[in-house]
């Protein structure tokens, strides 16, 4: 086993994608050194689950973690929570009390949403991450703790020390090694996982029957956008499974109960959510032909009609001056359409497909990245038509 599948294990951290080996790398390196860490991604990202992973891997794993909002605390007593205060030190203090601090100490402290932490605050922390020193709210004795930091933010800590709202000496000491959790949005290959385990444990610990998701389903959640991240992924599961009780999940369900989140879903999707996969491959194939028809046009409008020649293709101008041939879609000089009148009636929708692809393949000089998105479709739909009609094996027997 690697150490990379058994920080997986150990974590519980959920992903097979390319951003989410590079967190648990990331983790794999700095758990065992005791050095200050900075996690940062949006909300919902899985911050905290990364802070436990760490501590779960250092040398402070049998000794306590300590986790503190710092956007939950009021600013009145965020010190004391902290530092903890003596008695007498203000109206309620009653006794003596430890602070979060005294608390971890020789283990880790784990301080999310640091960002939020006001200025006159934030000269302390340092203070005691620096040096180990600190002293409880209305105590004048100075006294020690020996506890990692982990901090956490979904901040821009750069733009937040420009604006005066956060130090830069503890931005600098606290990012002594910086881990970026990524957005759902950026690691999709991993959600299929990541709604089978969040439907699993809550089917499991409340006795639902639960039959899975249909593959247009899953398909269909990779097309949103995901805002809330895993968050709002798991929240979704569990409310859709309660909802649909007994039945397996499909696409059309994912739409219903998906919808009322955003208003207009399907504007911000890279598909239309109410068509097939294959539907919207093909229209969006279409789309871009007819962006290469408007891209004549507006290529005749500018160079005039001498710059289109009987073949169907059109010249642009280099640098020099000189007139070059760009190779385009089939036209028809006189109409101006993207397929030639006589082709209409003697080519399928697999024809057209594999036409267009076939040309942007070769125009990107077999770049399957680059072509994918000048087609507007994913890598893995270009890969599968690229199978589906052959082409890689006839590029290489021109080779």
């Amino acid at each position: 086993m690697s150490d990379i599948d058994r920080m997986r294990r150990i974590s519980g951290i959920i992903g097979n994608s390319d951003r989410i080996e590079q967190v648990l790398e990331m983790i794999t390196q700095v758990a065992p050194v005791d050095i200050s860490v900075l996690i940062t991604g949006e909300s919902g990202t899985g911050k905290e689950i990364v802070a436990k992973a760490i501590h779960k891997a250092s040398r402070r794993s049998n000794q306590p973690l300590v986790t503190v909002n710092c956007g939950a605390i009021p600013v009145g007593i965020i010190e004391s929570e902290l530092f903890g205060h003596r008695k007498g030190a203000f109206t309620g203090a009653g006794e003596d009390r430890k602070g979060y601090f005294e608390e971890a100490d020789k283990g880790t402290v784990f301080l999310d949403e640091i960002g939020e932490t006001p200025i006159e605050t934030q000269v302390k922390l340092l203070r005691v991450i620096e040096s180990g020193e600190f002293m409880r709210v209305g105590d004048a004795k100075t006294r020690r703790v020996d506890v990692r930091v982990i901090a956490a933010t979904n901040k821009d800590l750069i733009r937040e020390t420009e604006k005066g709202s956060f130090r830069k000496d503890l931005y600098y000491r606290l990012r002594t090694v910086t881990i970026d959790v990524p957005p759902l949005r950026q690691r999709l290959d991993d959600l299929d996982l990541l709604a089978e385990r969040f439907s699993l444990e809550f089917s499991r610990s409340n006795d639902i029957v639960f039959r899975g998701f249909t593959s247009d389903a899953l398909s269909v959640m990779k097309q949103y956008d995901w805002p809330g991240n895993v968050r709002e992924l798991r929240n979704f599961v569990e409310s859709i499974i309660i909802l649909e009780r007994g039945n397996r999940i499909s696409s059309d369900m994912v739409m219903k109960h998906l919808s009322p989140v955003v208003k207009t879903v399907s504007t911000n999707l890279l598909v239309p959510v109410n068509k097939s996969i294959d539907q919207a491959e093909r229209e969006l194939i279409l789309q871009q032909l007819l962006f290469l028809r408007q891209d004549m046009r507006d290529l005749k409008s500018m160079f005039g009609e001498d710059t289109l020649d009987r073949s169907g293709e059109v010249g642009y101008l280099n640098p020099e001056g000189a007139v070059s041939n760009l190779p385009l879609v089939p036209l028809d000089p006189e109409s101006m359409k993207s397929i030639r009148s006589s082709a209409i009636g003697e080519m399928s929708m697999s024809d057209f497909e594999r036409e267009i692809i076939t040309r942007t393949l070769k125009k990107f000089n077999m770049n399957r990245r680059r072509a994918a998105k000048a087609l507007g479709i994913s890598e893995r739909t270009l890969y599968r038509k690229i199978n589906e009609y052959g082409l890689e094996r006839k590029q290489k027997t021109r080779e």
